[in-house]
């Protein structure tokens, strides 16, 4: 595989990404309540000298926002980037190219990995200054960072983004429709959610092994669907199932 190809094709897919208002706009809220709203609610509940106990708890289901974040942010371009093609009638040009499959998944996948790992890592960047300076005095210690907070960002998010790509990017291939395809590739975040609802009613504590357990499952089944995303590709079938 030539990476210079797939980045060609990821610049081409950045150009088309900003021109989508919605999907940046999607970014700019996300990180401005997850990272800004979020260390404000902590700030509330570090006032109440009988809530101070709660803290750790809260602030290590907050921080899990970023995995949610880290699968919603790149939906919306890796759900396009197919169906996307055909609307503007470029699907077919892009296809009949020299450009081996690995290649144009490749370009399409970094085009939507960037743009939401840049975010997230400036978003948890911002979240974690607030949270520290909001928790100090009444922890009396600096919160962040913490080996949480390192594996949610470093390891958890990459791999739940590496997942939502990889799983937008196989439904907008079997798509016809811009918008069925958004819908569907949304689904990703279900589990991601249900993992959050669980550590805020203390079903699930989100500690350091649980975390890394998390990570290890989820790097297998991002294995496993990059497997199922190459077997799946074929250009001739979308070509000719979509003429």
């Amino acid at each position: 595989m030539r990476l210079s190809k797939a980045w060609i094709i990821a610049s081409k897919d950045f150009g088309t990404f900003f021109k989508r208002k919605s999907i940046l706009y999607t970014i700019v809220w996300f990180e401005l309540v997850v990272s800004i709203g979020l260390p404000i609610i902590i700030h509330v509940i570090a006032g109440k000298p009988a809530a101070v106990a709660l803290l750790p708890g809260f602030m290590n289901s907050f921080s899990f926002w970023y995995v949610i974040g880290a699968a919603l942010l790149p939906a919306g371009i890796a759900s396009y980037s197919l169906v996307g093609e055909k609307v503007q009638k470029s699907l077919e040009p892009l296809l009949a190219t020299p450009t081996i499959d690995e290649e144009i998944l490749a370009g399409k996948s970094i085009a939507a990995f960037v743009p939401a790992m840049v975010s997230t890592f400036i978003g948890a960047s911002v979240f974690m200054a607030l949270v520290d300076i909001f928790t100090g005095r009444v922890l009396g210690r600096i919160a962040y960072p913490d080996w949480n907070i390192a594996i949610i960002v470093l390891l958890l998010t990459p791999l739940a983004c590496i997942l939502s790509i990889g799983f937008n990017v196989l439904v907008s291939s079997r798509s016809n429709d811009v918008r069925v395809s958004q819908q569907v590739g949304m689904l990703i975040m279900l589990p991601f959610g249900a993992v959050y609802l669980l550590s805020e009613f203390r079903v699930l504590s989100l500690t350091t092994d649980s975390l890394l357990t998390m990570t290890a499952v989820l790097a297998v089944v991002d294995v496993v669907l990059f497997w199922v995303v190459k077997t799946t590709f074929q250009r001739e079938e979308i070509l000719t199932r979509w003429k």
